[in-house]
């Protein structure tokens, strides 16, 4: 009994493990197993771009995770603390998921609603402003309204 436990264990613990690691597809540029890699050289000016693009938009998006999660946490104080309220599902995964709009000046405004625990239809409805720096500004906060400024 005690193996069959400690097998079961050790299985999970190595199925969570090896699903927890990150997969990276192998594209064009990479090569292949059994080649040996070329040696460097000066990236042309597209290579170059598509680098900057990719880490700039990882930056943004990480910050925009931040700004997402900052946002909900705001609504989640004004609303009396997780004991009292709970944002909708969007404000939980990928700030892609997200509604919320880009204001061009460092700044995103998240519009999403919540509700009490164990409850399913929304009664609270929330607008926060958030900036790359981290302020955060409710511009609303209250009962759901009809119509979403």
């Amino acid at each position: 009994m005690f193996k069959t436990i400690t097998l079961a264990s050790v299985t999970m613990l190595i199925a969570l493990t090896l699903g927890s690691l990150p997969l990276r597809a192998q594209t064009p540029s990479d090569p292949a197993p059994n080649e040996q890699t070329p040696s460097p050289q000066t990236p042309s000016p597209t290579e170059s771009t598509t680098t900057t693009n990719r880490q700039q938009n990882a930056a943004v998006l990480l910050d925009l995770n931040r700004a997402k999660n900052l946002a909900r946490q705001a609504a989640e104080k004004a609303n009396g603390g997780l004991g009292n309220y709970r944002a909708e599902l969007s404000m939980h995964g990928p700030a892609s998921k997200s509604t919320y709009v880009d204001n061009g000046n460092g700044s995103w405004t998240f519009t999403f609603k919540g509700n009490r625990p164990g409850e399913t239809i929304p009664s609270y409805e929330s607008v926060v402003t958030v900036s790359t720096d981290g302020q955060v500004k409710i511009d609303y906060n209250g009962a759901v309204r009809t119509t979403s400024p």
